[in-house]
């Protein structure tokens, strides 16, 4: 029986592991997200291979009873280099990864995770700075859609209200009109204003390579940004503070 299988995948994320080899975590297409041992040098073709964000086909030796998995070898279809050229679009690649990895690859459907962040990925590779923020808050607003927990911004959850102005709960994980949520000078409370739920609609169904068309002033932009990491903070378990985004 070979113990040799071949997969779609992603790197996520690549860490030393002893004194000269390497653990990578990746996103396969086919069984989720695992991590494998890179055995060599730095002048390792696999060590260079399996840079994070580097997608393509993967070929992994694996022995159960040791419970172990070693990368044996990688078609690199996607390098993406210009991850690495500009600091706003590193930030905001490693924060999708770690958005990936702290929801488990998004529960199941693992294909559809993969095209996701490889999409957002090609996007980020030659946006600029403003641009790398917008990416960023679509693709966690997607991926909130994808686990199930996006809310919906057209009106009042409790009274049906639409055009009133309309605040998210952080705390109940909804969205509510003034007279609703009663204080809305809250801590727990997010302004949405018209202009920044009308950005979510244009862009919900929206590939990231067309996002460039979709701009937002700076109000609407810090609500959107707001409201998309309160909304991942519950399935994260944390907030994302500190990603300099």
């Amino acid at each position: 029986m070979s113990r040799t299988f071949v997969y779609t995948a992603l790197v996520l994320r690549n860490r030393p592991s002893g004194e000269s080899n390497n653990e990578i975590t990746l996103l396969t297409a086919e069984e989720g997200i695992f991590k494998a041992t890179v055995y060599g040098g730095a002048k390792s073709k696999l060590r260079s291979h399996s840079a994070p964000y580097n997608s393509g086909q993967v070929w992994i030796y694996r022995d159960p009873a040791k419970d172990y998995s070693k990368l044996s070898d990688f078609d690199v279809h996607s390098w993406r280099p210009g991850l690495r050229e500009l600091y706003e679009r590193t930030m905001a690649a490693s924060a999708v990864a770690e958005t990936i990895l702290s929801t488990h690859g998004g529960g199941g459907d693992w294909g559809s995770a993969l095209k996701m962040a490889a999409a957002t990925l090609d996007a980020l590779e030659t946006a600029g700075e403003e641009l790398c923020r917008r990416l960023l808050v679509h693709f966690l607003w997607q991926w909130a859609g994808f686990l199930g927990i996006r809310p919906h911004l057209e009106s009042c959850a409790s009274c049906a209200a639409a055009d009133a102005p309309l605040w998210f709960s952080a705390r109940e994980h909804t969205v509510l009109c003034g007279n609703c949520a009663h204080d809305e000078t809250h801590s727990d409370f997010i302004h949405l204003n018209l202009g920044c739920r009308r950005w979510f609609a244009a862009v919900e169904q929206l590939e990231p390579s067309e996002l460039h068309r979709y701009s937002l002033d700076n109000k609407s932009f810090n609500e959107a940004k707001a409201l998309s990491a309160a909304v991942m903070a519950g399935a994260l378990g944390k907030h994302l503070a500190s990603w300099d985004w």
